[in-house]
């Protein structure tokens, strides 16, 4: 009996051995996802739009995480067919959720233009004048004629603070055309679309409050 179970327990530790070598394997099979991030680029205020008077300087901003669909809520990049439906980008991710991604961006962004004494997001304890809410309605790959372009329209608010009421509200949009095939050129391409819509929307809050 006792060279039974001796040889029992062999066998079982055998095959655990066999189990933990596979699942390494699989691991090791298992390949990267290209990581792709958001660039930074400081806004300057449009000349367009004016000077900025040296009084906003004052101005304190809350900028909480923006709104997503689900789609929308996470580190894949999403890929839309002609026919609408949804898919992702193969072997490629955003280095953060994307909301977070964006948040970071106009909270840098809004710093960057030295035209406000604080910019923050929640339970950071600033005295706030003005919430900046976002939503992300589209930050993807479409199609468009015979062309591919990258899409982001971002939905925003600014709200006073103190008593609720929504001082402005805009959509902001733009497309850029994706130059050549492959991951890198479709997350550049959607790199230069945000990067237009974050101007628009730090000008537009500087000059709505």
């Amino acid at each position: 009996m006792k060279h039974f179970l001796s040889g029992f327990r062999r066998r079982i530790a055998v095959g655990a051995l066999l189990c933990s070598v596979a699942a390494l394997s699989a691991c090791g099979m298992t390949k990267t996802k290209q990581t792709f991030d958001l660039t930074s680029i400081s806004v300057v205020p449009s000349s367009e739009t004016g000077i900025i008077p040296r009084a906003r300087k004052r101005l304190q901003i809350l900028l909480p995480a923006p709104e997503a669909l689900k789609a929308l809520d996470g580190q894949d990049i999403v890929v839309e067919s002609s026919a609408g439906s949804i898919s992702y980008l193969k072997g490629a991710q955003w280095g953060d959720r994307l909301p977070n991604l964006v948040q970071a961006q106009l909270i840098r962004a809004l710093e960057d233009s030295g035209r406000v004494s604080g910019v923050g997001r929640p339970g950071q304890g600033l005295a706030i004048d003005y919430q900046l809410i976002t939503d992300i309605r589209t930050f993807g790959i479409e199609p468009h004629g015979r062309m591919t372009n990258a899409h982001v329209q971002i939905a925003a608010k600014l709200m006073n603070d103190r008593n609720g009421n929504v001082r402005a509200a805009e959509v902001f949009s733009a497309q850029v055309p994706v130059n050549g095939g492959g991951n890198t050129n479709y997350a550049r391409a959607l790199d230069a679309a945000f990067a237009q819509v974050r101007g628009q929307i730090v000008n537009w809050t500087l000059l709505s409050h």
